[in-house]
């Protein structure tokens, strides 16, 4: 039924001469490579509590969507039915293994958490993003590279780290003593699992005395995605106890953060490929992540609480 349903919208595909292809493809691309630049700002120079739940949301959704994509080791669809035929790039820029949609599990925490955050004051951002998780799941049934279960699946474990993040926000705003407790277990839990993940055994399947999957690579994305949990960990515990910025929406603010964003993107474009030359796929991937967690979290607000001072002394 799963893979009848992806030739369903193959068959579309080809009677609109992939007319949609591109949308699509860029949808899934703004999710995994830009989309964190919105949390990011928001922390910067809005709201911190709302920048900090959704980053914190996004973190742990992935580490936990990344592990589980690695022990279920679920094949992706045009591998285990050959009639399925991937649209675009997709089959190229398609990483790990299939179940749950790594896309999927990066947009739902991260749109919904700003959906959640603009609900009461701005409800059509709201909508906005609400549309935008369908769209980014519905992306990657269109291209061919997940099934309908792996987008609910991913959508479920998003919705359920939003609310799991909600409660923890509440209970640690009554008792914020306990944070630190949390954050050691964040990073206790992360190398965990990468340990977890180097040891357990793979599926090792040939055709024609080719492996089908190496799952040397499919580990790339879980050092990745446990590497920006844990330098979400740590950089929140530097930022608490030595920075303690607050944001304050200025012009001059506003600019930095405009900066931040600036410097955010060409860290994300230009960051990677060196990084995997210098430490090797898996330890590059996670150094990258980690770098690109700990420059939103800790390393930017202390220029925006420097620039914050810089106002009230010209004033």
């Amino acid at each position: 039924m799963d893979i009848q349903y992806l030739l369903v919208l193959q068959s579309f595909r080809d009677l609109i001469h992939d007319a949609l292809t591109g949308f699509m493809e860029m949808i899934s691309l703004f999710s995994v490579t830009y989309l964190i630049i919105v949390p990011a700002v928001i922390y910067w120079c809005v709201h911190k509590r709302s920048g900090l739940y959704t980053l914190a949301s996004y973190t742990v959704c992935v580490a936990f969507n990344a592990v589980l994509k690695l022990i279920a080791c679920v094949y992706r669809p045009w591998i285990r039915d050959s009639r399925v035929v991937p649209a675009g790039d997709a089959i190229t820029t398609a990483t790990g293994y299939s179940f749950p949609s790594g896309h999927t599990a990066t947009a739902t925490p991260i749109y919904g958490g700003l959906a959640i955050s603009t609900w009461k004051k701005m409800r059509w951002v709201s909508v906005c993003c609400i549309i935008m998780i369908v769209l980014t799941g519905f992306s990657r049934n269109y291209l061919g590279v997940h099934t309908p279960q792996d987008v609910l699946v991913a959508l479920t474990i998003g919705g359920c780290t939003l609310f799991a993040m909600d409660r923890l926000f509440r209970y640690l705003e009554k008792k914020p003593e306990k944070e630190n407790y949390f954050l050691a277990a964040g990073v206790i839990l992360g190398f965990s699992a990468i340990i977890f993940v180097v040891n357990k055994p793979y599926p090792l399947d040939y055709v024609n005395g080719k492996l089908l999957v190496d799952p040397q690579r499919m580990m790339k994305d879980g050092f990745g995605d446990v590497g920006m949990m844990i330098a979400f960990c740590i950089g929140r515990f530097i930022e608490k106890t030595w920075i303690r910025f607050e944001p304050v929406l200025t012009k001059r603010t506003a600019v930095a953060a405009l900066v931040g964003a600036v410097l955010l993107f060409f860290m994300i474009e230009t960051m990677g490929s060196p990084l995997k030359d210098l430490l090797g796929l898996h330890w590059g991937t996670f150094t990258d992540n980690a770098i690109t967690i700990l420059f939103i979290t800790a390393v930017w607000p202390i220029v925006m609480k420097h620039t914050q001072r810089k106002e009230h002394t010209t004033c």
